[in-house]
Parts: C-alpha cells; sequence; structure tokens
C-alpha cells in the first residue's frame, strides 16, 4: 500500500486505509514529453497495473465524471481505484510506487525531503513542457503545441570591441 502520510494532502481522510489495485494515469496525449512517460510506464513490470488514458477524453470523462479535467491538464494527475486522487510529486511518487523495479525509490522519496526533490522534477518537467505547449483559447478544447523559437534576449547586451558590459551581460 501507498504510504498515506506522503500522499495525505492529496486524498481525503476517510480514504487513507484504502488498498490501491488499479491507478489511472491521465496524460496529455498531445505532448511529446508525455508520451514519451506513457510508452515507458507502458513497458515496465507493473505490480500495480496501470491504466493509461489522455486527459480530457472521452473515456476520461466517462470514468471521472466529477474530476477536474482542465487541472488535469496543467498538472499530472493520477487516480486510485479507491477514488484516490493523486497530483503533481505524489502522482510521479505512486506511479513509480506501481512499478516492480521503482517502487524502492518511490519508498524512499515519499518522504517530506523526497517529495521536495520529485516536486522538483516535476516542475522542470512542467517547465520544459510550458515552453512547447500553450493553454487553449476560452471555448477552445485540447492544447496547442508551440514549437521552441531558440533563445530570444529582451534586451540584448551591448558589445563593442568583443566585450560586453558587466550589467548587460
Amino acid at each position: 500500500m501507498v504510504n498515506a502520510t506522503a500522499v495525505a494532502d492529496d486524498r481525503g481522510a476517510a480514504l487513507r486505509s484504502a488498498p490501491v489495485r488499479r491507478l489511472t494515469v491521465l496524460y496529455d496525449a498531445q505532448c511529446a514529453l508525455c508520451a514519451f512517460v506513457r510508452n515507458w510506464l507502458a513497458k515496465q513490470r507493473q505490480l500495480v497495473p496501470l491504466d493509461l488514458v489522455p486527459v480530457g477524453s472521452a473515456e476520461a470523462r466517462r470514468r471521472f465524471p466529477e474530476l477536474d479535467h482542465a487541472a488535469a491538464y496543467e498538472e499530472i494527475t493520477v487516480v486510485g481505484d479507491g477514488g484516490q486522487i493523486y497530483r503533481g510529486a505524489s502522482a510521479w511518487v505512486v506511479c513509480l510506487w506501481a512499478l516492480s523495479a521503482y517502487r524502492p525509490l518511490a519508498h524512499r522519496i515519499s518522504t517530506p525531503s523526497g517529495l521536495r526533490f520529485a516536486r522538483g522534477a516535476v516542475l522542470a518537467a512542467a517547465k520544459y513542457r510550458g515552453t512547447r505547449w500553450q493553454a487553449p483559447a476560452a471555448g477552445a478544447s485540447g492544447w496547442v503545441y508551440r514549437p521552441a523559437g531558440g533563445w530570444t534576449y529582451v534586451s540584448p547586451p551591448v558589445c563593442d570591441g568583443g566585450g560586453c558590459d558587466a550589467q548587460d551581460a
């Protein structure tokens, strides 16, 4: 069973003792990073079965009609078969916990300091993803791919004779 104290912020007190026998990972099928992680999860030996369902899909909405699907686009969301909801770092930890080869790691990072590390990894992934995707316009559905155009400078440094001003560099 998942360490309930590590995920207590993400699920109700009544669910703390509910065993987890199956997990549904909601992923953004239009995001290259999300699709890569989905494929990686699917290839791993699973101790707890993972259902990998595109967020916002008809299947996701049928399974979880009361879930905030817009919020699930913003942050990884995993739903346990007992109604447990994991978001962000706790969602990554529970995914690792479901995998045979990564369960020991999941136990190590389910501590408060480990969750800070996991949150940093989630934020790095979100930053990467954010450089390539933008939220849908009001009334639209889905996300829009926005390829990274390389580095841009708001005010490029002024360089004269091969040297740059220290304040502008």
